[in-house]
């Protein structure tokens, strides 16, 4: 992702949320439905593969198609390792 002028402005809004309604009423302004829906599949998908579930789980537990779980799998990187050692 580049980093530009609009994208640190967008992301020190979001570090500016506290609570879960908080992020909730934000992203509902920022994002559709599907792409909030879209975002939290794609981490749901990529924190069961980060606990070494295989394919077939993942499908039956997200409803996420094999292609989308590839993706997310190469995709896998700092972001993602970084906010699931925080959430432990």
């Amino acid at each position: 992702m580049q980093k530009n002028e609009f994208n640190d402005q967008f992301f020190d809004a979001v570090l500016t949320l506290k609570t879960r309604d908080e992020c909730y009423k934000f992203f509902s302004d920022a994002c559709t439905p599907k792409e909030i829906a879209t975002i939290a599949q794609r981490f749901a998908v990529a924190k069961m593969l980060n606990q070494k579930q295989v394919y077939s789980e993942i499908v039956k537990n997200t409803g996420a198609s094999t292609a989308t779980i590839s993706r997310v799998n190469r995709a896998i990187n700092e972001g993602f390792q970084l906010a699931f050692e925080r959430l432990k």
